[in-house]
């Protein structure tokens, strides 16, 4: 007889610290622990997506996705990433969680172990868990960037990938030219893959984005129209990959969701080969509204690594699980490091995603808790 009647893989997962503090804020809490713009999808996107609608675009769609979505991703990759994929190696995906599931499903057997920054992103370690695969903790630097000298101190025979996150969530760090390549060149030289984590490409304020498929065919590339067209609930991401990768990606998207949502893909479309504007104007809100924050942290003598893209601060404090609690208590929902993993202890997440009165209104709150 079993010990239990539910799965060891997920009687083992916590659920996420994000969602916890939300849980505990009140409805009227400002809520900084959110990861999504507070603006409204464009007109011509939404507009698309009507017409889609009316046009009767409501049966499934091929299991990659739409061709005239997936073409235009291929010519955004050339255009805006530098490298070259063709349409048939892109899947259109139910938002960048379900690309990152496919990436790590197709590439991790029991035991192989995944290279994750800690602090990262919650997903990263749940969905490795879930494959059965172990994770190897890549502390950060000072900065709070991946060092490609810590990704070789840590590869060991059992490493299947490493996951690199530019902008990475939860610091806003942005990596380097000159470090992409090195870990492009590890993964060449030690035949593993890089999983490209890139939904923040666009909101980048000092420094430049650089995908490492400009570098190797050792990566699978994620990203979504969620952050950087202001569409989070529309639920559209896509992945790309050479067609060794996709190949396998696809026997696991085929049976986990079979297409990604017909009318969305529209709307896809309509973002991606559409006016840019709106993007623009985003990344514009965000560096004042960084600005902004960081400033206020450092009149309380906080210290923050300025980050240089996303829309997230990791200021350090004493106790992160304290000051997160003592914060949502007076009504500011902030993220403590621990959430992100245990190197994240010592310091908060803080996000910008959220206007400017908030923002002002939060850092008075905080002025009275932390001072």
């Amino acid at each position: 007889m079993p010990g239990s009647k539910f799965a060891d893989r997920v009687l083992n997962m916590n659920i996420s610290g994000i969602r916890k503090m939300f849980e505990a804020a009140g409805s009227d809490a400002i809520n900084l622990g959110l990861g999504q713009p507070d603006f409204d999808t464009p007109q011509h996107i939404k507009q698309a997506a009507i017409d889609a609608i009316n046009e009767g675009f409501t049966a499934y769609t091929a299991g990659p996705g739409i061709g005239e979505l997936r073409e235009e991703l291929s010519r955004k990759f050339r255009d805006e990433n530098f490298f070259v994929v063709d349409p048939s190696e892109i899947i259109v995906t139910s938002g960048a969680s379900e690309a990152l599931e496919l990436a790590i499903a197709s590439l991790v057997n029991p035991a192989d172990e995944v290279m994750i920054a800690n602090p990262g992103f919650v997903s990263y370690n749940a969905l490795v868990n879930m494959m059965g695969g172990k994770v190897s903790n890549i502390p950060l630097s000072e900065k709070l960037t991946i060092t490609p000298e810590a990704i070789i101190e840590r590869i060991s025979p059992k490493t299947k990938a490493m996951i690199i996150n530019s902008p990475a969530n939860p610091t806003g760090a942005v990596q380097s030219k000159k470090d992409m390549k090195a870990f492009a060149e590890i993964a060449d030289d030690n035949n593993i893959t890089i999983i490209s984590d890139e939904v923040y490409e666009h909101f980048i304020y000092e420094g430049e984005h650089i995908s490492p498929a400009q570098f190797t065919d050792n990566v699978i590339t994620v990203n979504a129209v969620s952050k950087t067209y202001a569409m989070t609930g529309w639920r559209i991401g896509y992945v790309a990959g050479k067609n060794e990768y996709v190949e396998q990606m696809l026997k696991v998207h085929q049976y986990v969701q079979a297409c990604a949502n017909s009318i969305a893909q529209k709307a896809a479309f309509a973002a991606i080969s559409g006016p840019q504007d709106s993007v623009s104007f985003m990344r514009e809100e965000f560096l004042q509204r960084r600005n902004v924050l960081i400033s206020g942290l450092k009149s309380m003598g906080l210290k923050c690594v300025v980050p240089k893209g996303a829309f997230y601060a990791f200021p350090e404090v004493e106790d992160c699980n304290t000051i997160a609690s003592k914060l949502i208590a007076n009504g500011v929902v902030v993220v403590p490091g621990t959430a992100f993993g245990e190197n994240g202890d010592g310091h908060i997440r803080i996000s910008y995603a959220s206007s400017m009165p908030n923002i002002l209104k939060a850092l008075e709150i905080m002025k009275k808790v932390l001072i």
